[in-house]
């Protein structure tokens, strides 16, 4: 049974890449994604479909989609049917994710609007996260098999990142545990995306390695900026509560290289920071803390670091209005941080 088709996110897909013949091509482009995503979450019985709409309707970045449309300009086919069928697939992907973590963080919002565990249950919010891979699954087998390959080891990879993150270090380096986490709860999909995007657009096997092992290092960089903006940002500007990760015990890359420092705040952190903080005034006594440590410079050093390889692997592509605008993507997203 087809719905109707859901209204359409609250999000312009135009935009401005630095040419107005690759931004004309890639809005285009997103708007296929836009279509095919609510026209394939809407099939199917209403007390599922509502459920399962619940976030693509709510809006976001649509990152995942845009990273693939821009890899595939390296091909001779960019932005042809298969692209636009992964990207979909990512973003289905990357949403079923988005339903588990809420019900793992017993989060009550999510982009704006009420989380789906906290409007109807866990077990619901469960079940419209295995919709989605459903979904998304039946898309990949559209395709061919290399893809279903290809996501299988992806999806692999997030669930491994995800049990990583609540196994804990286990007494191994809490950084390299850190980064290990990221890079398959977040850095995985992006990169799936970039290499999806580039493969189906008829990329050479070198290009395609290129442009995946480029969206892993702007992963990188998405993850750790977003966390380091939650330890400094101003509320205000940047729409997020400050310490959001330090009351649900997470301790992200800028807290655990303050927690490494051989000083008077260091130390302070040690002794504060061994569990979820609850109340308002020791989290921001917290950030005060890391504040006056080298956490944020440190963490800013790795930002550089991934930076670096995605100016690496630009260089080795061809120089085009899409590698420019690739670079650009990967810039703004540390100029977040200020």
């Amino acid at each position: 049974m087809t719905h109707g088709i859901q209204p359409a996110p609250r999000h312009d897909l135009s935009m401005d890449l630095g040419d107005a013949e690759l931004s004309a091509r890639v809005a285009e482009g997103m708007r296929k994604v836009e279509d095919l995503l609510m026209e394939r979450l809407s099939v199917g019985e209403d007390f599922v479909v509502d459920k399962v709409t619940h976030l693509a309707a709510a809006g976001g970045k649509r990152f995942r989609p845009l990273v693939a449309l821009l890899c595939s300009e390296f091909g001779p086919n960019p932005g042809g049917e298969n692209t636009i069928k992964g990207a979909v697939v990512a973003e289905m992907v990357h949403l079923a994710t988005l339903y588990h973590d809420d019900v793992m963080d017993e989060a009550e919002m999510r982009r704006g609007v009420e989380s789906a565990n906290a409007r109807w249950s866990n077990t619901v919010a469960i079940l419209a996260g295995d919709i989605l891979f459903a979904h998304a699954s039946e898309l990949m087998s559209e395709i061919d098999t290399e893809t279903v390959k290809h996501f299988a080891d992806t999806f692999g990879q997030l669930v491994t990142g995800q049990m990583r993150e609540s196994v804990g270090p286990r007494g191994g380096d809490a950084v390299e545990h850190y980064l290990n986490v990221i890079r398959e709860k977040t850095a995985v999909l992006i990169a799936s995306a970039a290499h999806s995007g580039s493969m189906h657009a008829g990329a050479t096997p070198e290009v395609v390695e290129r442009c995946t092992v480029m969206g892993e290092a702007i992963g990188m960089v998405f993850q750790i900026v977003d966390d380091i903006i939650d330890i400094f940002s101003d509320s205000e500007q940047s729409g997020k509560t400050p310490g959001t990760d330090l009351r649900e015990g997470v301790f992200t890359l800028p807290v655990l290289y303050a927690l490494r420092e051989e000083s008077p705040a260091g130390e302070q952190l040690r002794t504060m920071l061994t569990g979820p903080l609850e109340r308002d005034e020791d989290v921001d006594y917290a950030i005060e803390l890391i504040r006056q440590t080298d956490g944020r410079a440190k963490a800013l050093d790795v930002v550089r670091s991934y930076i670096a390889t995605v100016e690496e692997q630009l260089d080795a592509l061809p120089d085009s209005p899409a590698n420019r605008a690739l670079r650009t993507l990967s810039q703004h997203t540390v100029d977040r941080v200020g």
